[in-house]
């Protein structure tokens, strides 16, 4: 990559502006640019779309986005250590990257991208999730973003892509596909990072459909997959009583046997139950 786009090795870059990962930012640098050009790669074709970066650190998926012919990319970095590095970057691809010293759970990133826009980021495994179920929940759809490209911890990726009855399934799998295609991409060892984390990274593709799988309520899903999942080894009844008073009937209502455990129990039963608990508190 460096011979493509003439920017320094990253390991020249983090030496140079001093960018040693942090433990507390959730920060683990991969310096591979053959295999951040494969991510980027992943999202599609870049050509037409901007793309939107959470925590780039020193700019290894953001010369992979760019050199892949991305539209424009806005990274949100919050370590102010790595912003020189990656207006080096800015500067060596005038106009096509902005980059925002900012907290990516504050800063608003839609004053910044012109859609199509897609989402591609080396997520900091500390709000790694959270980010993610922001984005799966927006209270209308299609969101503004085309697609997600994203690196988690192995165990994060297969939970996104679990099905119904594996021990995976749950709240993110829910939430994922109740409005996405998700598929796992890649995998990458703890030894392409540094400093290597303990467990194994895998990149997941989530498409966003054009309409929900089944009509629901985003908040109301949302809310009673948490409370399903959260305490999985219970029965639905007593881990969804704090969501209705009649939880029981409601269950009842929508097929779902009262002594079913969250893990048993597919997408669309889920969704019905959504709707269900919401036409009984409108009531």
């Amino acid at each position: 990559m460096s011979a493509i786009d003439g920017l320094p090795p990253l390991r020249e870059v983090i030496a140079r502006h001093d960018l040693r990962a942090k433990k507390q930012l959730g920060q683990n640098f991969l310096l591979d640019l053959n295999l951040t050009a494969r991510i980027a790669r992943a999202a599609g074709d870049l050509t037409a779309c901007d793309v939107l970066e959470i925590g780039p650190g020193p700019g290894g998926l953001t010369r992979g986005l760019l050199a892949e012919g991305a539209r424009h990319v806005l990274a949100i970095e919050k370590d102010a250590r790595a912003i020189p590095a990656l207006d080096e970057i800015a500067a060596h691809y005038p106009g096509r990257l902005t980059v925002i010293h900012g907290d990516a759970l504050t800063v608003d990133p839609l004053a910044h991208l012109t859609p199509p826009i897609r989402i591609a980021a080396n997520l900091p495994y500390n709000i790694g999730t959270e980010l993610l179920v922001g984005w799966l929940t927006p209270p209308d759809w299609p969101p503004f973003w085309e697609s997600l490209t994203l690196m988690f911890q192995r165990e994060v990726a297969q939970r996104i892509v679990a099905r119904p009855g594996s021990k995976d399934y749950g709240r993110l799998a829910l939430l994922a596909q109740w409005r996405c295609e998700a598929k796992i991409m890649l995998t990458l060892p703890p030894q392409a990072f540094v400093p290597a984390p303990k467990v194994e990274s895998a990149v997941v593709h989530l498409t966003a459909l054009p309409r929900p799988r089944y009509p629901a309520y985003p908040q109301v899903l949302s809310e009673i997959s948490f409370a399903a999942f959260n305490q999985r080894r219970k029965m639905l009844r007593a881990a969804l009583r704090g969501v209705h008073p009649q939880i029981e009937t409601l269950l009842a209502e929508v097929g779902i046997p009262p002594t079913a455990r969250a893990e048993e129990i597919e997408l669309e039963r889920f969704c019905a139950l959504a709707r269900a608990v919401q036409a009984a508190r409108g009531a």
